[in-house]
């Protein structure tokens, strides 16, 4: 039982020294949302992610440089860090920054990578963000009916108090209304 109690306190003592790190990069993170200086925040995060990579803090860390690098236009830093959380980060996370790597993928024009990506999220949270996503990208390409069906999905499966729904059905609206209702309208015409 040494042993165990050992690895208990090995444990405890790196998830201590974990946290004290992360509180100067959250520290960093509000320094850097005043000054626009991310490169500050993208350094202590690679840091965190070097001492602490199996920590939540280090995914943390990562997914809040990827956002101020965003945020700066520094789309290739955002990448960067969002590819760690996909790669190496907490699993709950991966899928937010599949989404938000996808994301920044639109605003490179790389619209088929942006797909693909999105291909993989699964998970029951964030099905419907990537569906918007989704109509977002064939939006981009002129892809009109591809972007109406992404935004129908997205309104299905956004539930009933989520924004997203009320921003995904704004998109369909302007592409036209649900997949089904052209030409349901035109039949209507027709019988008249």
């Amino acid at each position: 039982t040494a042993g165990v109690q050992g690895w208990r306190y090995y444990q405890a003592k790196q998830q201590q020294e974990a946290e004290v790190l992360f509180k100067s990069v959250e520290k960093t993170a509000q320094e850097v949302a005043a000054s626009k200086e991310y490169k500050k925040l993208s350094e202590a995060a690679v840091a965190m992610a070097g001492k602490f990579p199996a920590s939540f803090q280090a995914t943390d860390a990562q997914l809040l440089a990827a956002k101020a690098a965003f945020d700066s236009g520094d789309l290739a830093a955002a990448k960067m860090h969002l590819q760690w959380v996909i790669d190496n980060g907490r699993d709950a996370y991966k899928p937010i920054a599949r989404v938000r790597l996808a994301a920044v993928l639109l605003d490179e024009k790389k619209y088929e990578d942006g797909l693909k990506l999105l291909d993989s999220v699964k998970e029951e949270g964030f099905v419907a963000m990537a569906a918007d996503l989704r109509g977002d990208l064939f939006a981009a390409q002129g892809k009109k009916d591809e972007a109406r069906a992404a935004y129908q999905a997205a309104v299905e499966k956004a539930g009933d108090r989520g924004a997203l729904k009320a921003i995904s059905q704004a998109k369909l609206d302007a592409f036209g209304g649900s997949p089904a209702a052209p030409a349901a309208s035109t039949e209507n015409k027709g019988s008249k």
